[in-house]
């Protein structure tokens, strides 16, 4: 740490009471007094201009405290003082305040104070931080007139800017490769929010990237806001108390944190990405517990859409901070969540599309496939919630065109779920409900659940077997296709490869058994599925209905004359 001394003479004053004397002996003519501090000087001092006018002064509105003016007085007599990092913008201050120009004597403490600033202290990364940590409230309106916070927060950002990845410092010494977050730590313990806000502004002026920028931030936030801890649901019980300490011992109102972190949102990057979903949702989850502004939701919110590809199912279940809440979890904030993410998607990426090319490994596709896994995921936590409307489950639901959904096992477990937490809806509505699926998107396991599902609307069921028929068929044809196939091949092989082709028909004969014993269970479930419908009340009067209405599709106006002829 750099350090100057000034004065040669040894101590000249001694402390009486509140009463700083001079300890020459001499009869004071002078009196200042700074706050509570009353200090005996004599008029032929000139250092300063007011001392060589008056009498007596009183200096209620110091912008020092006692210590520092004790150091004055010392320079005014040549007594040593020393000039630091942490008392050269207090003494830099007093000066201007007292007027200790070169006017009244030479190497006065402006042009010394100065001249150590310029050559010591905007030169130094740890002294330019101790300097701005040593600007008091009171200092702040003429240290900033000075210009002294802003110099020190510009040689602060010309480091920092230099330290973005680079071999070259800022003073271009080739140094050892170092990360760009060094100086992360030491301006968020240092600054507060007003000199960060100045800082970052002052970095990004001088191109540091936006991801370096979104990092600081979100360490920033981290040390500064004690309700963003690592809990998932920070700040519940603490925030009844109306105050949280951080780490560093203080506490900080509940009002305190809502200003800070309203500010903190505002520092963001908007490029996409650059900052963690997860940090996102976390500040916005902090944002419910403190009531931030609206405006400040809505900003993350944005934020978190335009890259919620990247968001874990664990970070969007959000409980519901509302004083009236009806779910337990905020199904609002995530419908709004939603409709942000769907506004930024390329209308180009899943519309007309194919459901054989969403199967596809397609990149472009990506993003909003896994939005849709995330939906179908939520969805199946929220569903168990009786107080959770069916409107709001289907409106999230169908938001995502239908096939952007690779497979619709998702969707149909969230249904499911559903429908066993609200036994009291209409059949009506469990077949409004079971239109967000496609029943030839289900897998296997799927369709064979679904088929023995007594809470899916029978029509539902139905339309399975329906499908699951349909593919059997499909397997059949294509089971004699291979073996047809297969025959041919062998039919055509040399003669000299007859005892390969032996042991190649026996491993496709144990094959095919394997198969049509599959097809065979398989056959035999769909029976017995078809016979527990049929049995029932509804199921015989759907098949009635159905099979009714066949046979009068089938006859013919010839043969019901035919008939009334007989």
């Amino acid at each position: 740490m750099a350090s100057f001394k000034v004065g040669s003479k040894s101590e000249v004053f001694h402390l009486s009471g509140h009463t700083w004397l001079c300890s020459t002996g001499l009869k004071p003519d002078v009196m200042i007094q700074v706050q509570d501090q009353t200090f005996h000087l004599h008029k032929k001092l000139s250092s300063a201009k007011p001392l060589s006018q008056l009498v007596l002064l009183s200096f209620m509105t110091f912008p020092v405290d006692q210590t520092h003016s004790c150091s004055l007085a010392k320079f005014c007599y040549g007594a040593r003082i020393g000039i630091t990092a942490e008392n050269v913008v207090s003494l830099r201050c007093a000066a201007e305040y007292l007027q200790m120009s070169e006017n009244y004597g030479d190497a006065n403490l402006i042009y010394l104070t100065e001249s150590f600033l310029n050559d010591n202290v905007f030169t130094n990364w740890d002294d330019s931080i101790k300097a701005l940590e040593s600007c008091e409230h009171k200092l702040i309106p003429l240290a900033e007139e000075l210009h002294i916070v802003t110099r020190c927060i510009s040689s602060l950002a010309i480091k920092a800017s230099y330290a973005e990845d680079t071999t070259t410092s800022w003073n271009g010494i080739q140094t050892k490769s170092t990360s760009g977050n060094w100086w992360f730590n030491d301006v968020s313990s240092s600054l507060d929010i007003s000199m960060y806000k100045r800082f970052i502004k002052t970095i990004e002026s001088r191109g540091v990237k936006a991801g370096i920028i979104a990092a600081s931030v979100t360490h920033y936030a981290k040390r500064s806001l004690p309700l963003l801890g690592g809990s998932r649901h920070c700040g519940s019980s603490s925030s009844e108390e109306g105050t949280n300490h951080g780490d560093d011992g203080i506490y900080y109102s509940n009002d305190d944190q809502r200003s800070l972190l309203e500010e903190i949102v505002e520092l963001l990057p908007s490029e996409k990405c650059v900052t963690s979903t997860r940090f996102l949702l976390r500040l916005l989850r902090t944002s419910m517990v403190l009531r931030a502004s609206a405006v400040t939701q809505e900003n993350l919110e944005r934020k978190i859409g335009v890259q919620l590809d990247e968001a874990a199912l664990e970070d969007v279940l959000i409980p519901n901070m509302g004083n009236s809440a009806e779910t337990l979890y905020d199904i609002d904030s995530f419908q709004r969540i939603l409709d942000h993410c769907m506004l930024t998607c390329d209308s180009s990426c899943y519309n007309n599309v194919g459901e054989k090319q969403i199967m596809v490994d397609d990149h472009s596709l990506m993003p909003i496939t896994k939005v849709a896994s995330l939906i179908d995921g939520y969805l199946a936590e929220v569903a168990s919630d009786e107080n959770l409307k069916l409107s709001k489950f289907q409106a999230l639901g169908a938001i995502v065109p239908e096939d952007v959904r690779p497979m619709d096992d998702g969707i149909y477990r969230a249904i499911d779920i559903y429908i066993k937490a609200h036994p009291w809806l209409t059949k009506s509505e469990r077949e409004q409900l079971c239109m967000l699926m496609n029943c030839q998107k289900l897998s296997l396991e799927a369709s064979s659940h679904a088929a023995q599902n007594e809470r899916l609307p029978l029509r539902v069921i139905v339309q399975v077997l329906f499908i699951e028929q349909m593919r059997l068929r499909t397997s059949i044809s294509g089971w004699f296709f291979d073996t047809d196939s297969n025959n041919d091949d062998t039919s055509g092989k040399s003669h000299t490869l007859e005892g390969d082709s032996g042991n190649a028909n026996m491993v496709m004969n144990e094959t095919m058994k394997e198969r049509v014993y599959e097809l065979e269970k398989e056959c035999t479930s769909m029976k017995q599925d078809l016979d527990k419908l049929v049995k029932t009340k509804e199921g015989r009067s759907f098949f009635s209905k159905l099979f009714g209405l066949r046979s009068k599709t089938k006859t013919s106006p010839g043969d019901e004359d035919g008939v009334r002829k007989e």
